[in-house]
């Protein structure tokens, strides 16, 4: 009764004055007690553990979050040029690349500037820049495979791994012989063999290469235009050439076997296969083909 009467008359309003003074400090019961006790000698009063006395008590927790700018990806005809001063030049599109472009694997295509030359481009007649030109499309960016499959040239076929797996597909397309060219049991290859195809008909050949810019698939160039080129002789023979997602493994050997055994330069023998399906191999492949239509160039089987 005393401290009502010093206070409000209100013990309701009394007590509201009082939590709206002390209401930014009340973060602890320890806290609150000490805010709480009279001037002087006497005891401390016990804080009461309710929403009344430490209004703050059942607040929910609040969480702030700084949120980072998230770099968009561009496609790579918009990407920006490097900042060289107030006016720096937009790069042209054969210094532009793609970043792990390899096979897809249902993710989303990257990429990125490409501002290191390789000074060994102009050891090639033909550059990697104007291949990857080629591939790109007529906005400058590259497309997955819009199919499982695809018949680049007469009886020539580049695919994915679904189709290699389908027997029934095979067999509704033909195809007397496959190449995998991505043999291996990881996830970035198909694990088919000779017995997969057992009894169905189908010659099979198998070259364990990984998509990767170092790794040296042009020792199977002249392996598999052999294939292919056997496969042909036959009456009917129809081939289908593939890898995890007949991207970049395949048409590569189907592009050295067409400059091998038909006589293509590079340029052409890309092109062709690209006007038929979307493609990509990736630059260590694309240099290698163009060290080999050097090679062709020199030993006067490809016209310069």
């Amino acid at each position: 009764m005393v401290g009502f009467m010093l206070g409000s008359k209100d013990p309701s309003a009394n007590l509201s004055r009082r939590l709206h003074e002390h209401k930014p400090q009340l973060s602890t019961a320890a806290h609150s007690a000490e805010l709480l006790a009279p001037p002087g000698p006497g005891p401390i009063p016990v804080p009461v553990r309710s929403h009344l006395d430490f209004p703050t008590a059942l607040s929910p927790i609040r969480i702030s979050f700084t949120v980072m700018p998230v770099p968009s990806i561009s496609p790579r005809n918009a990407l920006p040029a490097r900042y060289a001063g107030p006016s720096a030049p937009t790069p042209p599109l054969s210094r532009r690349c793609r970043a792990g472009r390899g096979d897809p694997c249902g993710a989303a295509e990257l990429t990125e500037l490409c501002d290191r030359p390789d000074p060994a481009m102009s050891d090639y007649r033909i550059s990697v820049e104007e291949l990857n030109d080629l591939l790109a499309n007529g906005s400058g960016c590259y497309s997955l495979p819009s199919a499982h499959s695809n018949e680049v040239v007469p009886r020539i076929h580049v695919g994915n791994a679904f189709i290699a797996k389908n027997i029934m597909k095979l067999q509704r397309l033909g195809i007397t012989h496959v190449l995998n060219a991505a043999e291996g049991k990881s996830f970035m290859h198909v694990n088919t063999n000779a017995e997969f195809y057992e009894g169905t008909g189908i010659t099979y050949h198998g070259i364990k290469a990984n998509d990767t810019q170092e790794f040296n698939l042009s020792r199977y160039f002249e392996e598999a235009a052999d294939f292919i080129e056997k496969a042909l002789s036959q009456k009917d023979g129809q081939v289908f050439v593939h890898c995890r997602e007949g991207y970049s493994r395949s048409p590569t050997l189907v592009i050295a076997y067409l400059m091998l055994r038909q006589n293509m330069d590079v340029k052409s023998a890309l092109v062709t296969v690209r006007q038929k399906r979307e493609i990509g191999p990736n630059d260590g492949f694309l240099r290698q083909l163009c060290q080999l239509n050097e090679q062709l160039v020199k030993e006067g089987k490809v016209k310069p």
